[in-house]
């Protein structure tokens, strides 16, 4: 059985934006009892603790749970508390040019929409996130706006012309994902093999947007045995099965904490 069990947070363990619901939190906390767990994500740091940690069981299996927000470009682990163990943050000048093409692609037929909620470019340090109807959208309004990521391919196209020096990535229901090039989950799953000392052949990744130009799909070039889900109900059933399989498996101790 692998060793690592990945998962996207929006759209595989819960909805865009929500918090896990009650079996996907008791699911978890019977998986991190039995095997190192990682959540890389869109999402900053703020966004899991709301919608991760703020559901799971605060006891020593957290030590089996590696943290990576904005699609890998950060990295927390638990150490007593959760310690930021690197960033990749833009500089002012790389923020500017990806802000000014994303309002150039939002000017393209059809993406801007009648009502938003909240901001439609986020900066997040190491990552500029555009979300099509705001950061607080109704979830419902965020099924409609581009289902079959239609709006955002043409997106991802003139990005791909007018800041080819980053790397974009579809997200969610409604976000591009604007990263440092190189720097996308591929740079987050190669940190967990350095990091935790575990090979990616031995890694599980489960998310909804392993296809080309979304933002998992990097993982799967990575080489990482991928499952594609449609939402986090067929993502409890991936989960159950991987139990399962680990039931009489020891723990896994990672190198970090072998040399703690």
């Amino acid at each position: 059985m692998k060793k690592l069990i990945v998962f996207d947070l929006d759209g595989t363990l819960a909805e865009s934006k929500s918090s896990l619901d009650a079996e996907m939190a008791a699911l978890l906390n019977i998986l991190l009892g039995l095997t190192q767990v990682a959540v890389i994500s869109g999402g900053n740091w703020p966004q899991f603790e709301k919608q991760v940690l703020a559901n799971l069981a605060h006891d020593q299996h957290l030590k089996n749970l590696s943290l990576l927000p904005t699609c890998g470009t950060k990295f927390y682990r638990n150490e007593s508390d959760w310690k930021l163990i690197y960033s990749e943050d833009f500089t002012a000048d790389e923020k500017r040019k990806i802000i000014a093409g994303l309002g150039k692609a939002m000017d393209l037929p059809g993406i801007k929409a009648e009502k938003s909620w909240g901001e439609l470019v986020e900066d997040r340090g190491s990552q500029i996130t555009f979300s099509a109807l705001g950061q607080q959208a109704p979830l419902e309004e965020k099924r409609k706006w581009d289902p079959d990521f239609a709006k955002r391919k043409r997106m991802k196209t003139q990005l791909d012309q007018t800041i080819p020096e980053f790397s974009v990535r579809l997200g969610g229901m409604t976000s591009v994902d604007v990263t440092k090039p190189g720097i996308d989950k591929a740079y987050g799953i190669r940190k967990l093999r350095d990091i935790l000392g575990i090979a990616i052949e031995e890694m599980i990744f489960v998310g909804d947007a392993l296809f080309p130009g979304g933002n998992d799909y990097p993982v799967k070039e990575a080489g990482a045995l991928s499952i594609q889900v449609k939402d986090p109900h067929e993502s409890k059933r991936v989960i159950e099965a991987i139990i399962a399989c680990l039931g009489d498996a020891p723990p896994v101790v990672s190198k970090a904490e072998k040399k703690s």
